[in-house]
């Protein structure tokens, strides 16, 4: 037999293998992220100038703006409102005028007579948004500072007000925002988790008053910024315009 000298050929190296990690194991390159969770179960809507626009000027067309600014700051309008909005009647405030300013009491008077003139319609994009949101399986109410007396006028000036599954209308409660106890009543009435609740509203102290029961909440400017907390809140809902 003949010897045949061995030749030692190298061994290749093994390839190197990347540690697998929870991501990378999860990880595929054509996949879109995925959606963040939904926070919120419910949104609470205040209506004036957030569904609904309201100028209290649009009462008196034709009438000298000087005498309607003079009338609003010698009753303090903003007060009289806000207690018809806590359950005061309007002739409670037609009686208190007579008394205290009687030259006043026409311009009271054609206020309530032309409230629909008040109502400018509905605020831009807000009823696409509600209808995509209700689209959506969010539960949406309302809770709105307004008169018992004048409320009938919402819903032809703004019909977003209607698709609501309920509304709190504080005329008829006798308690108004921000006031925590009608904030506390809608979260009993409508059966709402404050923690999952998205409550929006154009007024800086009902914002605050909200926050501070446990609310989510979103200082409304303009129904884009609402849609852009939605996102946030991980809601599906689309840009500006999308469910037009």
């Amino acid at each position: 037999m003949t010897h045949r000298p061995v030749t030692h050929h190298p061994v290749p190296a093994a390839p190197t293998v990347a540690p697998v990690t929870e991501a990378s194991a999860d990880a595929t390159p054509d996949r879109d992220p995925a959606p963040a969770a939904r926070e919120i179960d419910a949104v609470l809507y205040d209506f004036g100038n957030v569904l609904v626009g309201w100028d209290p000027y649009g009462a008196y067309d034709g009438v000298d703006r000087r005498d309607v600014d003079a009338f609003f700051a010698d009753v303090d309008f903003r007060v009289l409102n806000h207690e018809r909005d806590a359950g005061a009647t309007w002739q409670d405030a037609r009686d208190r005028v007579a008394a205290t300013h009687p030259q006043h009491v026409a311009l009271l008077d054609r206020y309530v007579e032309r409230f629909p003139a008040t109502l400018t319609g509905p605020v831009e994009g807000s009823e696409e948004l509600v209808r995509e949101l209700r689209d959506l399986g969010l539960r949406l109410y309302g809770l709105t500072n307004w008169s018992a007396e004048l409320f009938a006028h919402a819903a032809p000036a703004a019909p977003a007000t209607a698709l609501m599954e309920d509304v709190l209308v504080s005329g008829r409660e006798g308690l108004a925002k921000p006031d925590p106890a009608i904030f506390a009543l809608a979260v009993e009435r409508f059966g709402l988790d404050p923690a999952r609740t998205l409550f929006t509203d154009d007024s800086p102290a009902n914002v605050d008053a909200a926050r501070r029961l446990g609310l989510r909440t979103h200082l409304f400017e303009g129904t884009a910024g609402l849609r852009a907390a939605l996102r946030d809140l991980g809601v599906p809902v689309g840009p500006e315009g999308a469910g037009s």
